[in-house]
């Protein structure tokens, strides 16, 4: 294998601040840089960074839908994968952002199972979505012996049910165009009282409701459903 490696950096949930002190190391560091795209228009991963580049790294862009629930994107991140070795083996370390944290829901997750065998991979873990939300909303999630399950807003009625209902705190993540479905199991499952809806933690445009309180159709991408247990102060 080459010297050279791939940081797999975990940026935070999208304020600049929340990037780790070692993230910000090896980001400056860092000839190259990679990071999820939308197809046109900026990246929210590299916008996160922004203040913190040093300028002169060639930028590697893994354009791709975002938000539309297809992931895994093979041809995409097969591509993106050989652009990233070809710089490992040309002597390169290469810093591949993620927003959140990497290997929670995170996209990263795609390029480690392409690259783990070619070159040596390094993972720094970032504040994720999870913890921004429920700091932003000033909610702890769980107490003593509660549970917490975080539980993707996709997933069919019952099964939905089924999680909330056979446990204490939850976080639902995912939400965006399923709002109005996931509405109504929580409501069905009769913990409508203890549902708050955070959208874009840490952003200037943050938004925290209680979920009762919403009537929208939708909600952002970047959008969570946090149930605190009951056993939290």
């Amino acid at each position: 294998m080459s010297a050279a490696q791939v940081y797999g950096l975990g940026v935070g949930p999208g304020d600049p601040e929340l990037l780790t002190l070692k993230a910000l190391r090896l980001l400056r560091a860092a000839p190259v840089i990679a990071y999820p795209a939308p197809e046109t228009g900026d990246s929210f991963a590299r916008s996160i960074v922004a203040p913190h580049l040093p300028g002169g790294q060639k930028e590697i862009a893994i354009r791709m839908p975002i938000g539309d629930g297809s992931f895994p994107k093979a041809d995409i991140y097969d591509r993106a994968a050989r652009d990233i070795l070809s710089e490992v083996r040309a002597g390169r370390d290469v810093a591949v952002l993620c927003e959140g944290d990497p290997f929670f829901y995170g996209s990263f997750m795609y390029l480690h199972a392409r690259l783990a065998r070619d070159c040596t991979i390094s993972i720094v873990p970032g504040v994720s979505s999870l913890m921004a939300c429920a700091a932003m909303a000033g909610v702890p999630l769980s107490a003593r012996n509660e549970s917490l399950t975080v539980i993707p807003a996709p997933l069919p009625d019952e099964a939905l049910r089924t999680r909330l209902v056979n446990g204490n705190a939850a976080a639902i993540v995912k939400v965006g165009r399923h709002l109005p479905r996931v509405r109504r199991v929580i409501e069905s499952a009769g913990i409508m009282s203890r549902a708050l809806l955070v959208e874009r933690a840490t952003l200037a445009e943050q938004r925290i409701r209680r979920l009762a309180d919403v009537d929208d159709d939708s909600v952002p991408y970047f959008s969570m459903i946090l149930i605190a247990g009951e056993g939290a102060p």
